[in-house]
């Protein structure tokens, strides 16, 4: 892990130099590029979505933990917004988009939880519960910061398949986009108070769970299912 002098940096450029080597990673999986290039099969995009509503539901409690540990009105406010609006998009893009291929939230809803969505959702909520609201925003970040990157990348690719281009479209917006700055305005806020082991801690977490993203569109990409 790189380690820069926080004291001139912006707590989110800290946390950005630990990853950019995994965002690297995931700017060049088959699943992310297939999505430019059209060569993502169908199936593989399908089992991505289910997992992605059984991901959001665990999210959303995630970013329901934020706000009931931020200590400031306002974060708590935006953190509780965010959790219901992680619930919508389950049920509303979710939907949608399982409706044009050919199927329904109701048959989503009773496949199964893979391996690494569950993992990643344990991780998240162990993290989010057990620590500080510095390691609960840590946690939580990678999935608003991380989408807002690929997506305003692949939104400069575009791509030919329009079922792909929707998704891209949506978190390469502007509206998706004033989400995390948002957050990012609360991360750096939170930074600045800091001790050396508390920062180190959400440091830790950060990284952790982008490389549950990479492994989360690796999942969807190979369609993974339980070994046993």
């Amino acid at each position: 892990m790189v380690t820069p002098d926080a004291s001139t940096l912006r707590t989110r450029d800290v946390l950005w130099s630990d990853v950019e080597d995994v965002y690297a990673a995931i700017l060049a999986h088959p699943f992310v590029s297939g999505l430019t290039d059209g060569t993502l099969p169908r199936a593989s995009f399908r089992h991505y979505i289910v997992q992605d509503a059984h991901y959001l539901r665990g999210y959303a409690k995630a970013l329901a933990v934020c706000a009931a540990k931020a200590p400031d009105e306002d974060d708590t406010v935006m953190f509780a917004q965010h959790a219901a609006g992680a619930i919508a998009a389950e049920r509303d893009l979710h939907a949608a988009l399982m409706g044009e291929m050919g199927s329904s939230p109701e048959e989503a809803a009773v496949e199964p939880v893979a391996p690494t969505t569950q993992a990643y959702v344990s991780y998240m909520m162990a993290s989010a519960l057990g620590g500080s609201y510095a390691e609960a925003v840590g946690a939580v970040l990678p999935c608003y910061w991380i989408y807002a990157k690929v997506g305003e990348e692949l939104l400069a690719r575009s791509s030919p398949d329009p079922l792909y281009a929707r998704w891209i479209a949506m978190y390469g917006s502007d509206d998706f986009q004033s989400v995390v700055d948002a957050v990012l305005a609360v991360t750096d806020k939170i930074g600045a108070g800091l001790s050396e082991g508390e920062r180190t801690a959400m440091r830790k977490h950060f990284r952790t769970t982008s490389k549950y993203e990479w492994m989360f569109w690796d999942a969807g990409y190979r369609q993974e299912t339980w070994p046993i």
